[in-house]
């Protein structure tokens, strides 16, 4: 059993050494190691903290970007609108010039048409007078007395006269 229990010497030192070599750690080698690991961890706690700024930052910009192409084609949609709604008008405003005009152009040829009208009665007017005129000359250059010859004169200048 001397084999398996350590002498009252070598647990001694044993012990010794472990606290010295506890202590010199302790002292000389244990701050530097945490001092790192501290530099370390705030190291990895800065750079996730970034990540979080810059996720944050990503979500602001993406939410900017959706506003802005919102915007953008709430602009496209107003200028189409407006492009149809000009060009209706345009349209509108072509056809009722076009309708305008031809009403010009129509009420004018009415007025013509009715003035050539008037100027053909006019002259066959005329020509109805002087037809008279010629035939009621020829009777009265004639004779009176004969109803005969009076017939006669009537039926000679009707056949006479020119009807054009």
């Amino acid at each position: 059993m001397d084999l398996v229990t350590p002498g009252f010497g070598l647990v001694f030192w044993t012990t010794l050494s472990f606290l010295l070599i506890l202590f010199l750690l302790g002292k000389f080698a244990w701050k530097p190691i945490l001092k790192s690991i501290k530099e370390r961890e705030d190291t990895i706690q800065d750079a996730l903290e970034a990540a979080e700024r810059a996720k944050d930052e990503m979500r602001k910009l993406k939410e900017s970007n959706d506003a802005l192409l919102q915007e953008a084609r709430e602009e496209r949609d107003k200028l189409m609108k407006e492009a149809r709604e000009t060009k209706d008008q345009i349209i509108s405003e072509a056809k009722n010039r076009a309708k305008e005009e031809a009403d010009k152009i129509l009420v004018s040829t009415r007025e013509e048409i009715k003035n050539e009208k008037q100027k053909a009665i006019t002259e066959l007017k005329n020509q109805v007078a002087e037809i008279s005129f010629e035939i009621a000359e020829k009777v009265l250059s004639e004779k009176l007395n004969d109803s005969e010859k009076q017939s006669e004169s009537v039926k000679k200048a009707l056949n006479e006269i020119n009807f054009n």
